[in-house]
């Protein structure tokens, strides 16, 4: 019983320092008309890890990645970060975990994906107005051009990469994760 604790932690905080590495490694601005907005590849360990783990792992890792952000980049981020990526990591790993398939699966990731981008309107609005510092109003007439499509493109960027990922190596992994 040990061991498995063990283990579960062990993959539990190796998705979690490579959601870090690719917190910082992979920023890329998606919308021209807005580079403040950088996709980041952070969900995608952390997805794979609430898919193996169960959601709660999968929130505890992500509550690790984004206490981390906070303290080397911004507390704003931390706020928008947990919020967006832990409703995509539960919704996704709840459907999932389940009744695991493939199907359920995409369907996790595609409702999870549409839930992320609705509660990033309301936290763009928020957060993006004060970091900007034009408030409320100009981040609105931002959100049909730039803000919407970008945390659609992100999290289904995230999404298929979980896919692409997960799908092959989910036999594999699961050797070590099963029951755990």
């Amino acid at each position: 019983m040990q061991n498995k604790k063990i283990i579960r932690l062990a993959i539990a905080a190796m998705l979690t320092a490579l959601s870090v590495v690719s917190l910082y490694a992979i920023r890329l601005p998606l919308i021209p008309s807005a580079p403040f907005l950088e996709y980041d590849a952070a969900d995608i360990p952390v997805l794979i890890g609430s898919m193996l783990l169960g959601p709660g792992m999968g929130l505890l890792m992500l509550l690790a990645v984004c206490a981390i952000q906070a303290f080397t980049v911004s507390a704003a981020g931390f706020v928008m970060h947990l919020a967006a990526s832990g409703v995509l990591v539960l919704i996704a790993s709840m459907i999932y975990k389940k009744k695991p398939s493939f199907k359920r699966l995409i369907v996790g990731l595609v409702l999870g994906s549409l839930a992320m981008t609705a509660v990033m309107v309301p936290l763009n609005i928020v957060f993006t107005g004060i970091f900007l510092g034009q408030g409320a109003k100009a981040v609105a007439e931002l959100l049909i051009p730039a803000i919407i499509p970008f945390n659609l493109l992100k999290a289904c960027i995230n999404s298929a990469a979980t896919v692409a990922i997960f799908a092959p190596t989910a036999k594999i992994l699961k050797r070590y994760t099963d029951g755990l």
